[in-house]
């Protein structure tokens, strides 16, 4: 029995032993799974590796200009939710030690590391070789933010829409000041330095620019709502309040629907400038429990002025050159009795043209002789157009004619006419710089005669362009085409033309 005894006391120490060691290797993978760890480490926490991140995006969006508003919008906002999703997942160890995060843990910090770096070149650089690289790492920073929804069960903001709020409603009638419509429209940077048109004959385009309204004469309707909506995980909890998002003085919740949220937001909640794009920022506040998780949605709001053009046309016309011609003096001689003529045919000089409608004959002398007694009317002589070998000939003929038998003669002649040509002559003729409209494509007539024209747009005051021929024009936002008959340039801008 004693023995019995000591062999089941000593089984149930090996089975506790081996719970222990069971419960051990759980709490080990835990603090693997979660990234924590028992050692302290060296270096920034993870709280200071989230305030870096932030304040790198926040110093990108701040240095943003009108190109990168546009252009580099997708980045910026990619950048945001993976920065986001992070605090959301990592704030409460932010006191912990970075480093000390398994090394999976620390591919979508470096993501969004190299995210803002991509951004911050191009932004340095400013060429489409940059913003095409930041676009690529904004594409896989994307499929690492979708990575990061299947890992738990914390909030996260996938995409939400739109990009770009539209402008105001009353753009037309916000272009201009009262009292500066006499004024002349300022050129700003934009700059024509084609060559001044030869002949000042041909009239300059005069400059049209929108008109404005008065204080007292509103916009006939209100703008439209701005539908945001935002498509997530883990967004909503059941019970729990709604999700709500801040845009400026306005706050609103959410109108929820499955991994979806809705908010009609006022147009007028978002900042806006007369001439240029701005960034606007809402912060998209989740309550899961005791936590909220903050999410900032960044959007670029289209101005009041789409921005300006100006065309230059090179012009290709041609003048009459005209110059007056006097022939060779052509002699025709004939003896006692007889009738002579002479027959020539002239040519125009290289590159001219007879004008026929203007032409006539000379007789320079008519002489006549009856025993060798000169009588100049003995002659009855005669210069005359006869019908040209070619078109573009003058043949006359000079005769000799006496009337009597007995007498001689002889008659000089000649003929003058009026030579042309066509002179090509260019002229450059300017259409002035010129409005665009959000609501009204912008027309100018192709001149007669153009072999060549340069567009110049620059859109929202930052964006320049120049367009030698009709093709896509890589410009968000702006559409140029020729009409029909192909006698009209038209530009249109139209805020749906999203990059």
């Amino acid at each position: 029995m004693s023995a019995d005894s000591k062999q089941t006391k000593s089984g149930n120490r090996l089975r506790t032993i081996g719970a222990a060691v069971s419960v051990l290797c759980v709490a080990i993978a835990l603090f693997v799974m979660f990234g924590r760890s028992e050692a302290p480490g060296n270096g920034v926490t993870i709280g200071e590796k989230l305030a870096a991140l932030r304040a790198d995006r926040a110093s990108l969006q701040a240095r943003a200009d009108g190109e990168a508003r546009v252009g580099l919008l997708q980045a910026f906002r990619v950048a945001s939710l993976l920065t986001d999703a992070l605090a959301a997942r990592y704030d409460a160890d932010a006191e912990r030690a970075f480093d000390r995060l398994p090394a999976v843990r620390h591919q979508p910090f470096a993501e969004a590391d190299r995210l803002n770096t991509a951004i911050r070149d191009a932004l340095d650089r400013r060429d489409d070789g940059a913003r095409r690289a930041a676009g690529k790492a904004a594409e896989q920073a994307t499929i690492r933010l979708d990575q990061i929804a299947g890992l738990d069960d914390a909030p996260l903001v996938l995409a939400y829409t739109p990009r770009f709020v539209p402008p105001r409603r009353a753009t037309g009638e916000l272009t201009l000041t009262p009292g500066a419509s006499g004024s002349p429209p300022q050129e700003g940077m934009l700059r024509l330095n084609a060559p001044p048109a030869r002949n000042s004959s041909v009239p300059s385009a005069v400059p049209t620019v929108p008109r404005y309204a008065p204080d007292f004469a509103g916009p006939g309707q209100d703008d439209p709502l701005v539908e945001v909506e935002v498509v997530g995980v883990f967004l909503t909890s059941g019970g729990g309040p709604a999700p709500v998002l801040v845009i400026g003085a306005w706050r609103g919740e959410a109108t929820m629907a499955p991994e979806r949220l809705r908010f009609s937001v006022p147009r007028s909640a978002f900042a806006n400038d007369v001439a240029r794009t701005t960034f606007a920022a809402g912060s998209l506040l989740v309550r899961r429990g005791s936590r909220t998780s903050t999410f900032q949605l960044l959007f670029t709001v289209l101005p009041d002025r789409p921005g300006s053009f100006a065309l230059d046309q090179r012009v290709r016309t041609t003048e009459l050159e005209s110059n007056t011609l006097v022939s060779p003096e052509i002699l025709a001689r004939a003896p006692a009795g007889e009738t002579r003529t002479v027959r020539r045919c002239f040519d125009p000089p290289p590159g001219w043209r007879f004008d026929k409608s203007r032409r006539r004959v000379v007789i320079v002398e008519r002489l006549g002789w009856l025993d060798d007694i000169a009588d100049p009317t003995l002659n009855n002589g005669s210069v005359e157009f006869v019908p040209e070998d070619r078109p573009n000939q003058i043949c006359v003929t000079v005769a000799a004619q006496p009337v009597t038998k007995a007498a001689r003669t002889a008659t000089i002649g000649r003929f003058e006419t009026t030579l042309v040509r066509d002179l090509p002559v260019e002229n450059v003729l300017k259409s002035g710089i010129r409005a665009l409209d959000w609501h009204e494509p912008a027309r100018v007539p192709i001149a007669p005669g153009m072999i060549e024209w340069k567009l110049y747009v620059r859109l929202f005051d930052e964006i320049d362009r120049e367009f030698d021929r009709v093709a896509p024009s890589g410009v968000a936002f702006l559409r140029i085409d020729l009409d029909d008959d192909g006698k009209m340039l038209v530009l249109q801008v139209d805020p749906a033309a999203e990059p």
